[in-house]
């Protein structure tokens, strides 16, 4: 089964076998074809190039593209979106003039959602997730990182790297699954530090890795909730379950957690919103990729990642939504890329690189996702008919969307 798109106004995102990641200067190229042609193998992007060299071929399903952008679909390596319920009342709180300790200090936020979690069906946690998923890959989606986390109990993380594994198998999207038991103390233990963590390394993390049930571990590095000391020993425990890291970190405070990070060889460090002088000189020469969260930024009023001081010290950048019920409540990352260049004031191809080839390295899967190249997985966003591709950033709240093709398959 072959189809040849001909007559692209813009083909974006065109990348060499090889190319995994993008950094500093050279986040501001965005290498496209103008008015150029795609073939589509099965499911395998197979070629490409100017309109001028598209070969003639029978017996392949032909779209006309006259106008339309496309480019390879989002890769969002952040976010929550297995969970039980909402935390509307917590919007409502913040808006009211409480703080996000303040609303967890009251048996809010996460815990609100832990709560909620334990006492809802596996069965039920999966149908409202995978309207979520659902609506993520219609907005251009097409490989999502997922965590637990809202457990905080063996079951309860159990139940939900089950609900995330049942949605890898029902849908073509690719999906990692991250395990983030340290995500909060529960109240029972928040004395009691240590008897939590033996829970997550002796209890929790042998059966999950019985199950094969995650790719990474997680923790929410930051003052009042896990220590430096505390996720050492996490990302310790991890490795040996052969969980590579990926962490929450800076997004309320810098406590070095970011070195403790790249010395333990995190795949990515996420949030970021406060990143100092000795962070960045610790990420240079790292394999680890800062992850921005700008709708986070967004929807609670904290301060956006130093996207242009971190570029122009020669760091990559990748960018996601962090969807979760309390602080993000959305998956849409049209938003997060338009906001990058809103409020973090990056261009719309550092925008586009950071959402796309370094999203697909923060995840883990560069070898088949992220750009345009031969070999690697049809993931696909068409737009409709604009006048360039600066269009998606600049009509922010516009569904430019026309078509999302999938693994070949438009969805």
């Amino acid at each position: 089964m072959q189809t040849l798109f001909i007559n692209i106004k813009e083909l974006l995102q065109i990348r060499e076998v090889g190319i995994d990641k993008i950094s500093g200067s050279d986040m501001a190229i965005l290498p496209k074809i103008d008015n150029a042609y795609l073939l589509i193998e099965n499911n395998i992007i197979s070629n490409f190039g100017p309109m001028e060299n598209c070969p003639k071929l029978s017996d392949v399903e032909i779209i006309d593209a006259t106008g339309q952008v496309i480019l390879p679909t989002w890769v969002d390596s952040h976010t929550h979106i297995v969970y039980a319920g909402n935390r509307i009342q917590e919007f409502v709180d913040r808006i009211n003039g409480l703080s996000y300790e303040e609303i967890a200090n009251r048996g809010g936020g996460i815990l609100n959602s832990a709560k909620k979690l334990n006492e809802t069906s596996e069965d039920e946690i999966y149908e409202q997730s995978k309207l979520r998923l659902e609506e993520v890959m219609q907005q251009g989606t097409g490989a999502v990182e997922i965590k637990s986390g809202y457990g905080l109990t063996v079951e309860g993380e159990l139940k939900m790297l089950r609900v995330i594994k049942r949605l890898k198998e029902n849908y073509p999207i690719a999906i990692k699954a991250t395990f983030l038991g340290a995500h909060a103390f529960p109240m029972e233990y928040k004395e009691n530090h240590s008897a939590y963590i033996d829970l997550i390394i002796n209890e929790m993390l042998p059966k999950i890795a019985s199950e094969n049930l995650a790719d990474y571990i997680d923790a929410f590095l930051e003052t009042g909730y896990f220590s430096v000391e505390e996720t050492i020993k996490i990302m310790e425990a991890g490795r040996k379950y052969g969980l590579e890291p990926k962490i929450h970190v800076n997004q309320f405070t810098a406590i070095d957690g970011i070195k403790a990070c790249v010395e333990n060889g995190a795949l990515s460090v996420d949030h970021l919103e406060i990143v100092t002088d000795e962070d960045i000189e610790v990420l240079k020469n790292s394999k680890t990729m800062p992850v921005a969260l700008p709708s986070c930024s967004y929807f609670i009023s904290i301060p956006y990642t130093p996207a242009r001081k971190m570029m122009n010290a020669g760091l990559p950048l990748a960018l996601a939504t962090d969807y979760n019920p309390g602080t993000t409540p959305s998956g849409n990352m049209n938003f997060v890329v338009a906001t990058a260049c809103i409020k973090m004031k990056m261009t719309p191809e550092e925008a586009i690189n950071a959402a796309t080839i370094n999203g697909a390295y923060a995840m883990g899967i560069s070898e088949s996702h992220g750009s345009i190249t031969k070999g690697k997985k049809a993931n696909l966003i068409i737009t409709k008919p604009i006048m360039s591709f600066y269009q998606l950033p600049y009509a922010f709240g516009t569904n430019l969307i026309d078509k999302v093709m999938i693994e070949g398959k438009f969805i």
